[in-house]
């Protein structure tokens, strides 16, 4: 398994690697020190030590053992230095509040990424799940549902 990010869409795949070996400290390593992730619920991690934390205690807590896939991948370079990575993403082997497995989730992921001396690195990175046949969520009194306005 090769550790050099030679290219912007590297980050992400490298990303699920250390997703999938639940190493939170190689996962948080792929973003620059003063980086920002914005996960699926709008929680803002906003340095590599932040993103380490949150990420340490995701997959000790609720996705030990997970296995998250990236596809779909699409760069759009910013010059020669700098680029925006977005990819799809599946995870399974979540696990629920009360211990029992989750079905499969997807998503969409945003990297922007930076060439640096160590190879490619994240500066941000934003993370949403896709909900199938739904184009927003509404919010009530009970929380946010997803909605299709064209049924």
């Amino acid at each position: 398994m090769s550790t050099t990010r030679e290219h912007p869409e590297d980050v992400p795949e490298h990303f699920a690697q250390a997703w999938n070996r639940g190493d939170a400290a190689a996962l948080a390593d792929l973003f620059v020190p003063d980086a920002d992730f914005v996960n699926v619920v709008g929680l803002w991690w906003r340095d590599r030590e932040a993103i380490h934390r949150a990420h340490d205690y995701g997959l000790r807590v609720i996705f030990p053992g997970s296995t998250l896939r990236v596809s779909g991948t699409r760069v759009r370079p910013l010059g020669e230095d700098a680029a925006v990575v977005h990819c799809r993403w599946s995870i399974t082997g979540q696990t629920g509040p009360d211990g029992a497995s989750v079905s499969r989730r997807s998503g969409v992921f945003t990297f922007v990424v930076q060439r640096r001396h160590e190879g490619w690195s994240a500066v941000a990175a934003h993370n949403t799940d896709r909900v199938s046949g739904a184009e927003t969520h509404v919010a009530d009194e009970g929380g946010l549902s997803p909605a299709d306005y064209r049924a």
